[in-house]
């Protein structure tokens, strides 16, 4: 009678209490016997799809309208300093972070345009910051990375400061925040 009594109960693994084998669902459409149900019981089951599942992070725009190639590949357009037009294969997920951060735009879903030239990106990011260092307020004559391309960092209008050349120099490949607090710093 105490094996009949075992094989007729089975124990739930997310409550942990012993139920009749009839109160756990099947794992298929046929008719199953005690060892081929599942191991979690109907209520505990009923909760878990009653509760709200986990919201996943926001898909950026840029990812809706862009397609990969079969190679997991965006192609990119642009100009040259001297005008001649240029085309190359980038990642996906560049493509999207500079579709994001207005350094390009979207031509069609596999393929995207590069919006400035170096020259005309360098102008540009001068004329925006008025010439000013974001650093020590003096003249600005080059242009610096916040996040650093040795650390992931892209050329785009939202990654991309005025600095006079000695705070250029001085950054190096350190990101703006960590250069900052050691220039407000006392030696």
């Amino acid at each position: 009678m105490n094996g009949a009594h075992c094989s007729l109960y089975k124990s739930c693994k997310r409550c942990g209490q012993s139920k009749y084998y009839r109160q756990f669902p099947t794992r298929g459409s046929r008719k199953s016997s005690g060892s081929s149900r599942k191991n979690i019981c109907r209520k505990c089951e009923r909760k878990r799809l009653a509760a709200p599942a986990p919201q996943a992070p926001p898909v950026p725009r840029a990812a809706k309208l862009l397609r990969q190639d079969r190679q997991g590949m965006i192609r990119m357009k642009g100009k040259s300093n001297n005008g001649r037009p240029w085309i190359q294969e980038i990642e996906w997920s560049l493509a999207v972070l500079l579709v994001e951060e207005q350094a390009a735009v979207v031509v069609t879903p596999y393929m995207i345009r590069r919006l400035y030239s170096n020259d005309d990106f360098r102008s540009m990011i001068m004329t925006r910051d008025h010439h000013t260092c974001r650093y020590c307020g003096g003249y600005g004559d080059t242009i610096d990375h916040i996040v650093p391309k040795s650390k992931g960092g892209h050329t785009t209008p939202v990654n991309c400061v005025c600095s006079c050349y000695a705070c250029n120099q001085s950054k190096a490949d350190q990101d703006a925040t960590g250069f900052m607090e050691k220039q407000r710093s006392p030696v």
